[in-house]
């Protein structure tokens, strides 16, 4: 690696101890991050907005405050926070990743931006999304095709696919996302790095989906300290949201060991499919807890694929097809088939009376299972998915995705992220498990009691410290 991509990969907390100590200037890693991205894109498709001037400029204003001139640099100070497309900030484009926005100008700021951007960080470019961000890949007829930068055949995930890309191949140094269905967490996975799903309530939202329990906003990062930065900046009530959760709950700069942790292993959860690869993976980092001295058991865990699908399309069907429905009724032309299909199936879902209670009890019963369990362990362990990755250029309306013979209804159930949705209190951390074959990488969630956010991180950087992960894609 050239010096630039080594500063373009330095963790944010790194960095900031480097800006402290002034071995490093904010200019310089801004620098850097800018080269990796114009180096990169070509090939990634990561960013969809790009303000790299106004960033230089920004990073000159940091390097001065660690230089004693003006005000004390702040918790992010000098530091590249890519920020998802969807997160709108005023006075600059929100397409949501669709030509029927393509010319929408916001006139507000997402609460997740303000805070990072109070806190020094320097949003220096906004990353792709698919369209309406309700797909599990990052292709759209606006921008095009995002790929992965450890294998551009396959896609880095959805709907935080933009973000996961641009952190896996060095175009920032910490990112932003959402997570309604795993949209964090999968890209998380595909792409190595690492992705937090905060408990509902934790990072403020903007109406009207903060009242929707299934969404969550939350940090993406390389390591699981720079996670933790990140979200220590984002979290805590806001005035504009009415269910964000005071007092803001603050996860502290180190985390103990894990001997004593009650760690539940499930490959499958109950009943999913589940590729050698990602099992093997699983497994081992499942082992890696064990030898810290975590006491690591196998278990049953009764949730079933075909309820979680069943109540999540419900779900989606009541609040947020019809939002894709009412978009496509003005401007179906322009939507891609996966949006279309998305609010269709929406629709389907919630055409019988009585669906939306059917969905509750199944969301009931479901959240019933998983606390049962959590209240035996202190994490569970599971894939995030249950392959590797999708490929980059498919959408998936007619190609099935088929693991150990199972040929699956939907490609949205490779991911085994919305059962977590649905017991949306819980804390979820992806972290990386290791590699597949292809060439991507695969990651292990670690699901934590309701609110119990420390834990879980307690939990990941124990993984990350038996099994590191500090390779660079080769791009």
């Amino acid at each position: 690696m050239t010096d630039l991509t080594d500063i373009a990969y330095l963790p944010a907390t790194e960095a900031l101890r480097r800006f402290r100590d002034r071995s490093l200037s904010p200019v310089e890693l801004m620098t850097a991050v800018i080269a990796r991205a114009e180096a990169v894109e070509p090939k990634v498709n990561a960013l969809a907005e790009r303000t790299f001037d106004e960033a230089l400029a920004a990073a000159r204003e940091a390097e001065a405050r660690y230089g004693g001139k003006g005000e004390a640099p702040r918790a992010l100070e000098g530091l590249a926070v890519a920020t998802k497309e969807e997160q709108p900030i005023a006075g600059r484009s929100i397409t949501d990743g669709s030509l029927a926005f393509r010319d929408e100008i916001s006139d507000q700021t997402h609460p997740v931006i303000e805070r990072v951007q109070e806190a020094g960080g320097i949003v220096h470019a906004r990353t792709t999304t698919p369209e309406f961000s309700c797909a599990g890949y990052t292709q759209s007829r606006l921008w095009g095709i995002t790929r992965n930068p450890w294998n551009p055949e396959f896609t880095p995930g959805g709907s935080s696919g933009g973000a996961g890309a641009a952190l896996a191949a060095g175009e920032t140094t910490l990112a932003t996302g959402s997570d309604i269905g795993g949209s964090i967490r999968i890209p998380a996975s595909y792409t190595g790095t690492v992705g937090y799903k905060p408990p509902y309530g934790r990072v403020p939202a903007m109406a009207p989906f903060n009242l929707d329990t299934y969404c969550h906003d939350g940090p993406m990062a390389r390591t699981v300290g720079d996670c933790a930065l990140l979200q220590n900046v984002i979290a805590g009530p806001h005035p504009s949201d009415a269910v964000s959760l005071r007092p803001k709950f603050v996860l502290p700069e180190r985390f103990e060991g894990v001997k004593g942790l009650r760690v539940a292993l499930s490959v499958t959860l109950g009943d999913w499919p589940v590729d050698p690869e990602v099992e093997a993976n699983t497994r081992a980092v499942a082992e890696a807890l064990r030898a810290a001295g975590a006491v690591v058991e196998e278990v049953e865990v009764p949730i079933m694929r075909a309820d979680v699908m069943r109540a999540s399309m419900i779900h989606f069907g009541s609040i947020f097809g019809p939002y894709i429905a009412s978009v496509a009724a003005e401007h179906g032309d322009l939507l891609t088939p996966y949006a279309l299909d998305f609010a269709r199936r929406g629709t389907e879902a919630v055409r019988e009376p009585g669906s939306l209670l059917q969905g509750l009890e199944t969301e009931a019963a479901i959240q019933a299972k998983l606390g049962a369990l959590l209240d035996r362990y202190d994490v569970l362990l599971c894939p995030t998915t249950a392959i590797p990755a999708l490929k980059a250029d498919d959408d998936y309306l007619s190609t099935k995705v088929v693991i150990n013979g199972v040929e699956l209804d939907s490609y949205l159930e490779s991911a085994m992220t919305t059962v977590f949705n649905i017991a949306s209190r819980c804390p979820v951390l992806s972290v990386p498990s290791g590699f597949a074959s292809t060439g991507v990488p695969t990651g292990v969630q670690v699901v934590g009691r309701t609110y119990d956010d420390a834990t879980v991180f307690r939990a990941a950087a124990a993984i990350e410290a038996v099994r590191p992960w500090n390779s660079v894609p080769a791009l």
